[in-house]
């Protein structure tokens, strides 16, 4: 192995900054709903367009984009999609329509699907194994950071000026990842491949079509000439992929136990996570009566933990590798997801704050291991679009487990609902208590709260499945390299490729 890149430490600045942007992005706007639908006379169907659209696009280009990266360069593939992200964003800041803003993300969603591949893709060729863990480390706190900080930094940036700036804020830091990318960043790309067109429009049916279903699943159940359309794609897909000379997609990553173990572990992970946030989101704004804002506050005891804990796991890792790391992690997930499943109505936020604690803690020790071990068997060649295909699966299971365990909640909501409350309060507790408020039902509210709690612990139970699942499938399926011998080689090269330089 050659010297290790003299900037790698600056690059993972330019790195985080440009993740941090997108994950900044999706939570402010959480929080500028109610505003949007006021100023711009946004309708109920406006609105879920102005949600879906990014992430139909991004989830739909993403494999695309990784391979573009990796035929033409990581770098100038990164920074075109910031180019396009900050571009967007100003479409989005000064929108005078709900047209005109649903463009706009459309536009965010083709910049941030342009830039996600292209970070981890650049960080495993930059870090060599020994380092590309502390280096995943820090990324994933950021991210965390990111994820708690957009709805409170979206709350502050509304209540002191108007719904635009949570849009604008993002052009600032989309200029500092650009300059920090053109100062410090090398240009990495595989050899010239044949472009496959073919497999990159059967890529984005099939996916965009597969996200547009889970994304109506909740509301109006299965769309099932959608799913036709999802099914038939990624088969046709999958097809091409093994036949055609040179793809797009190198299918036979999932041939190695550390990227299929390795991806199945985390699509597991975030359908538990989907249901995680969507559920203790309405338990902490409807059932403890918390703001928007506030409700971001609460997460902090979750952030924290991962923070504090992914440094812990960097150094555990080092010594005991990536297999203990992630099943540890994922049964301590569990843990705190079981013990979400114990809540009630009256328990408040101590046990919210105590479960937080051990999911962070679980998640810290987890998701960077199993991370490692995914793109550790990515071979240089194709980090862009290994990358792109670890970030497709990890956005199909967060989206699936919004969605099915969304349903789930809302059909465990209405069933233990008593007969005797009014059918109006008894498809959602944001119905419920509207009746309430409009009635003066004070008891309705109580027996509302009640269900919702009772519901989401079905929720969670549920939840704690997925994810010790996740901890039978990385046990069985994953598996560290060897050490290297005194020769200087790693005597299980078959399991993933070491970096060099």
């Amino acid at each position: 192995m050659t010297a290790r890149h003299p900037r790698r430490w600056l690059i993972l600045i330019a790195l985080c900054l440009s993740t941090l942007v997108l994950v900044l992005d999706n939570g402010v706007l959480t929080v500028a709903i109610p505003v949007l639908t006021e100023d711009l006379g946004a309708t109920a169907q406006e609105i879920q367009w102005i949600l879906a659209s990014y992430i139909l696009v991004f989830a739909g280009l993403l494999l695309t984009a990784g391979s573009l990266s990796d035929r033409y360069g990581r770098k100038k593939v990164m920074i075109t999609g910031l180019a396009i992200f900050g571009v967007a964003s100003l479409v989005a800041t000064y929108a005078g329509s709900p047209e005109l803003l649903i463009a706009g993300r459309v536009l965010m969603g083709i910049g941030g699907a342009v830039v996600m591949p292209s970070t981890l893709s650049i960080m495993i060729t930059v870090f060599d194994d020994e380092e590309r863990r502390k280096a995943m480390s820090i990324w994933s706190s950021v991210l965390m950071v990111g994820l708690i900080g957009g709805p409170v930094l979206g709350g502050a940036l509304i209540a002191k000026f108007w719904w635009g700036s949570v849009f604008l804020i993002n052009v600032p830091v989309v200029v500092i990842a650009i300059a920090a990318a053109v100062i410090w960043m090398p240009e990495s790309k595989s050899a010239w491949r044949k472009p496959d067109p073919v497999g990159a429009v059967l890529s984005m049916v099939g996916l965009v079509s597969l996200v547009w279903v889970i994304i109506e699943l909740p509301e109006r159940g299965i769309s099932w000439p959608m799913l036709v359309v999802a099914v038939a794609g990624l088969t046709a897909f999958v097809v091409w992929e093994l036949r055609t000379p040179v793809p797009m997609v190198p299918l036979q990553l999932f041939r190695d136990r550390n990227f299929s173990g390795g991806s199945l572990s985390l699509v597991l992970v975030q359908i538990g996570n989907g249901g995680l946030i969507l559920a203790l989101t309405q338990y902490l704004q409807f059932v403890l009566g918390y703001t928007p804002t506030k409700a971001g506050l609460a997460l902090i005891p979750m952030a924290v933990a991962v923070i504090l804990v992914n440094g812990i796991g960097v150094a555990l890792g080092q010594k005991i590798g990536n297999r203990p790391m992630t099943v540890a992690g994922l049964v301590v997930l569990a843990g705190g997801f079981a013990l979400m499943s114990t809540l009630s109505a009256d328990d408040g936020f101590g046990m919210v704050a105590v479960a937080l604690l051990v999911i962070g803690a679980g998640g810290g020790l987890a998701q960077p291991a199993a991370t490692a071990a995914l793109m550790g068997a990515v071979p240089q060649e194709h980090a862009g679009v290994g990358s792109a295909l670890n970030d497709t699966v990890q956005q199909a299971g967060a989206a699936l487990g919004i969605a099915i365990l969304g349903s789930a909640l809302a059909g465990n909501f209405t069933a233990k609902m008593p007969d005797s409350t009014p059918e109006a309060a008894r498809g959602s507790i944001g119905e419920a208590l509207a009746v309430a408020g409009s009635t003066g039902d004070h008891g309705l509210a109580d027996i509302a709260r009640t269900t919702f709690a009772q519901a989401m612990s079905g929720t969670f139970v549920a939840g704690t499945i997925a994810v010790l699942g996740s901890a039978v499938l990385a046990f069985v399926l994953l598996r560290d390299k060897k050490k290297p011998t005194d020769a200087g080689t790693d005597s299980d090269s078959g399991d993933a490729l070491v970096t060099t330089y």
